[in-house]
């Protein structure tokens, strides 16, 4: 008995089907693996020339004078943890408070103005960024200062924890407010006590997302912290920091700097790495 047509294999377009199937599959896997190549080719590069560089002096000594071998960036490592933090305070809190606007009454065209105004912002290149501290914070004051590298970073943080709280927060199950509103909680208290509490972890992850973004930046270092050979006392005059030291170190004409340059980019790297690793860890528990 005759199959009906509608019922009928179509054996050729079946195997073009599977060639242009096993065609992307094959090119994904490729791009997939160029990918992952040139990652692992950056990292081993940077940890070929930076490990020879790496000791003890590295970490616990100041910079030496131009024309003596050795020394260290203590001073670099403690002011990029410095700016960092000083960036989280400034940054992280508007950032965070914005996100729940949008998350929890965000549903209106001023919502939509602060997603439109935090996506433009986060395009926005950090020199742009270095610049505006500059004119804001630098030129008033008169001099350069980790304050200023600090509102620099901190601006810039805005835009990331703005997005990042508003999806962890939009992940919380709706059954999880109705619960809250159930027990006759104002709505007030069912964000701070319920939603937050229940997006912690995400939020957190969002928070250290953000720091990796920032912690390698130097363009706007260059406007506002500049860069310091010695101990930075306090928040008012410049401080070094890893990114303007590698940057400073890797132009000079001096082998023993490039050394250092190449053992300060392994530690900021690293740096990231963990930050990094750290967020996709916490958000893999949570999950």
């Amino acid at each position: 008995m005759a199959v009906p047509a509608p019922y009928q294999v179509n054996f050729a377009h079946y195997r073009r089907r599977q060639a242009v199937n096993l065609a992307a599959f094959f090119l994904t896997g490729v791009c997939a693996a160029v990918t992952i190549g040139i990652l692992l080719f950056i990292l081993g590069y940077i940890a070929y020339h930076g490990f020879s560089s790496l000791n003890w002096d590295f970490f616990t000594k100041l910079p030496k004078p131009v024309g003596e071998l050795g020394g260290g960036m203590a001073n670099a490592i403690v002011g990029t943890f410095k700016l960092l933090g000083l960036a989280t305070f400034v940054g992280v809190p508007i950032g965070f408070l914005g996100g729940v606007y949008l998350s929890e009454f965000g549903h209106n065209k001023i919502g939509f103005m602060v997603r439109y105004a935090a996506d433009i912002l986060n395009g926005v290149p950090s020199i742009v960024m270095g610049i505006f501290a500059y004119t804001v914070v630098v030129l008033p004051m008169g001099h350069f200062s980790a304050l200023a590298g600090g509102f620099a970073l901190g601006v810039m943080m805005i835009p990331i924890a703005v997005r990042s709280t508003e999806e962890f927060l939009k992940v919380v199950p709706h059954s999880v407010r109705e619960a809250g509103f159930a027990l006759g909680l104002p709505e007030w208290k069912v964000i701070l006590f319920i939603v937050i509490p229940t997006a912690t972890r995400g939020l957190i992850t969002g928070i250290l997302l953000d720091l990796s973004r920032v912690a390698g930046e130097t363009a706007p270092l260059l406007f506002t912290a500049f860069s310091n050979r010695f101990w930075a006392e306090g928040w008012m005059e410049p401080i070094a920091s890893l990114p303007v030291m590698v940057f400073t170190y890797a132009i000079s004409p001096y082998d023993d700097w490039h050394r250092q340059s190449w053992a300060a980019a392994l530690v900021l790297m690293m740096m990231v790495l963990v930050t990094g690793l750290t967020a996709r860890i916490l958000l893999r528990e949570r999950n």
